[in-house]
């Protein structure tokens, strides 16, 4: 499992990029800035500003696992990835390069930014089918972005409507937490993007899965053609996280070692709560 937005922090990489430095390298040439030192100094607060993020994230995630297989770990049965790490779970599948994925994510964090005036917030303590009604009803212009357990779900809109919300939800009981993003993602507000990243990853070389990938948009395994590969990674931009289901989905094959990989446990702790 490879970590999204959120698990970032100051100081991640800092071992791994030691070890991995003409990947590191590598990706700042790419990127046109040096990616480690911003992981370590955070200078500007640019590590939590989807821009900086997306390509950060991608690098840590990326030598995380290949810390794994030079540690001799083996070959997974099934990559996921939360939004983001989706993207480190192709690259690990065989589906693009790890510099064709860096350029990916680089450009999707650029496209997500350009989306002002709204965020995300997480609710506690609900069901999909309950916050999916109270939005209908009292809030229409917010979307759920994440179903990321039974009772623990992620909503998208503009930051006007998720304050007015707070209130709302608290007096129902729930915990609302405000998320520290600059943007309403896997919402209807990144419908506009869409097709600008879809040109975009038109031009880099696909292949198909090595290991199957389970889908963000689906909740099931990534197609084996490119045509579908492109439109779910396109897709997955304006279309809730199936979490939830995606992890389900693997649980059912009877796959019960999940290793998270990348920086901090924020996915083995919502996997916890899962299979509990």
């Amino acid at each position: 499992m490879f970590p999204g937005q959120g698990s970032q922090f100051q100081g991640m990489g800092q071992e791994l990029f030691k070890q991995f430095p003409d990947i590191v390298e590598s990706a700042n040439q790419v990127v046109g800035y040096n990616l480690a030192e911003m992981c370590l100094t955070n200078t500007d607060n640019l590590l939590n500003q989807t821009n900086y993020t997306q390509p950060a994230l991608y690098l840590v995630n990326y030598l995380s696992y290949q810390n794994y297989l030079k540690q001799g770990g083996a070959q997974p049965a099934y990559f996921l990835g939360h939004s983001l790490g989706e993207f480190n779970a192709l690259n690990a599948a065989g589906v693009f390069d790890f510099e064709s994925g860096l350029r990916i994510v680089q450009k999707r964090g650029e496209l997500m930014l350009s989306v002002s005036g709204t965020s995300m917030a997480a609710i506690i303590g609900a069901e999909y089918k309950e916050i999916k009604e109270i939005l209908a009803t009292n809030f229409a212009d917010i979307d759920v972005a994440n179903v990321n357990t039974a009772s623990q779900m992620v909503i998208s809109g503009p930051v006007g409507s998720l304050e007015r919300s707070a209130d709302f939800f608290e007096e129902e009981g729930l915990v609302y937490i405000p998320l520290k993003v600059s943007g309403a993602f896997h919402s209807r507000y990144m419908n506009p993007i869409k097709e600008n990243f879809k040109h975009f990853i038109e031009n880099v070389k696909l292949n198909s899965c090595k290991i199957p990938v389970i889908s963000n948009y689906s909740a099931a395994p990534y197609p084996s053609d490119t045509d579908g590969i492109l439109k779910n990674m396109v897709n997955q931009i304006d279309s809730k996280v199936k979490w939830l289901q995606s992890v389900e989905y693997v649980l059912y094959q009877g796959e019960y070692n999940f290793m998270e990989v990348g920086p901090g446990e924020v996915l083995t702790n919502v996997l916890k709560k899962i299979k509990k």
